[in-house]
């Protein structure tokens, strides 16, 4: 009787009430609102959509999990059964399936918790520094003449991207750079390899690539020697290191970032029978274009030929000529008019040097004196005393003479 009426004063709720409620209470606590969770992958699904279902299990439970397709593409591995991992995410309640979940934001392999650490500072540094900046990114070459694959000579990624070049665009020419790709000597191989192309200085393109792998497979593309030598190079880089989900500093430092080598050979060079196509296009549009100008201008000249002028083509010369004979008429006109000035005015400036010329001044009785030993004029009675040589002209000649003395008006004016 007592528990009959303390379950009915007890409220009612529907499963999705109840759900809701321990949804906001989970979602609310602040342990479970950013946790860490090391455990073995179990039951991994990649669904088409990109998101990532598994479950973490231990020696005594297992939680569901789920990635969503944004926090997967960021992973630096390829998660898959058995795998032990730490992952990262808060607990939530999944309301349609009534269970909970943890929500997955990142995740790492386990054990490669000081990598990660290691290559975040690193990310940091490098950042800051401005070497992933999005603006300082160049541009791939539309149509690469040269392109310098810096990849291992006899690895899967080397025979993609010559396969998918060769067979998009057999113009352009592909020159392997050998490099160890994985292992500790890999930086350092690396780094010549993108020396070599640099000092070459003829390649238009630079393709960095290698296959998939796991993050210490990978860990050479992480290198901060092969992250600044990337930065360095004088052309443009694609990094197509790892698969799809993998990530390295080399894909955040490169001009591109491709998800694989074949990717790679994709976005490296167009696809010649698509040129064709397109320029099959155009011809044909171009050919179009000029037909219809072609009636147009027909149109016109039909027009044309029905005007008079066209009938009579001299007639539309008729003003021209007409106006220049005008024209010209008043060319003549005011040439005469200048010539005839210009007559007079030499007439009157002749006369006027006729009246100046010394002979006529000599014809009218004066006589020009030189003194003989210097060429002096003589001008004053001054300059010529007794017994000085003159030289005398007159109209008709010149004749020497001695200075007898002065004339005596000359002497009493002097006195």
């Amino acid at each position: 009787m007592n528990t009959t009426s303390r379950n009915a004063r007890a409220p009612v709720f529907t499963v999705s009430e109840i759900t809701a409620y321990v949804k906001r209470l989970l979602d609310r606590d602040e342990l479970l609102n950013e946790v860490a969770v090391r455990g073995e992958i179990s039951n991994f699904t990649r669904h088409r959509s990109g998101h990532l279902y598994f479950s973490l299990k231990d020696e005594g439970s297992q939680l569901s999990c789920v990635c969503f397709r944004g926090d997967a593409a960021r992973l630096s591995f390829a998660p898959e059964d058995g795998q032990r991992v730490v992952a990262w995410g808060n607990v939530s309640v999944y309301e349609p399936a009534g269970k909970y979940q943890l929500i997955v934001r990142a995740m790492q392999p386990d054990g490669a918790g000081e990598l990660a650490e290691a290559l975040a500072k690193l990310r940091a540094r490098l950042q800051a520094e401005g070497l992933f900046e999005e603006a300082r990114k160049r541009p791939l070459p539309p149509f690469p003449r040269r392109i310098a694959l810096v990849t291992s000579p006899t690895g899967a990624a080397v025979r993609d991207l010559v396969s998918v070049i060769s067979r998009r665009f057999p113009l352009a020419e592909l020159l392997v750079v050998p490099t160890v790709v994985q292992g500790e000597a890999a930086p350092d191989s690396i780094v010549e390899a993108l020396r070599r192309v640099a000092a070459l200085g003829d390649a238009d393109l630079v393709i960095v690539a290698r296959g998939g792998g796991s993050l210490e497979d990978l860990w050479a593309f992480n290198d901060e020697r092969v992250v600044r030598a990337i930065f360095a190079c004088p052309a443009p880089v694609i990094s197509a290191v790892g698969h799809e989900t993998d990530f390295t500093l080399a894909d955040e430092v490169a001009d591109v970032r491709a998800p694989t080598p074949s990717a790679a050979g994709e976005m490296a060079v167009p696809d010649t029978r698509e040129l064709l196509a397109q320029l099959a296009g155009y011809a044909d549009r171009a050919r179009g274009a000029l037909s219809r100008l072609a009636e147009v201008m027909s149109s016109r000249l039909r027009a044309l030929s029905e005007r008079t002028p066209l009938r009579r083509p001299l007639s539309l010369l008729e003003p021209t000529s007409q106006r220049l004979d005008d024209a010209s008429e008043r060319a003549l006109r005011a040439t005469t008019t200048r010539l005839e000035r210009l007559t007079n005015r030499a007439s009157t400036a002749a006369t006027a040097l006729r009246g100046l010329d010394p002979k006529r001044v000599l014809e009218r009785g004066y006589a020009l004196c030189q003194r003989q030993r210097d060429g002096a004029l003589v001008r004053s009675v001054a300059q010529a005393p007794p017994d000085e040589l003159l030289n005398v002209t007159v109209a008709d000649g010149s004749f020497g003479a001695r200075v007898m003395g002065p004339n005596q008006d000359a002497a009493d004016r002097t006195r």
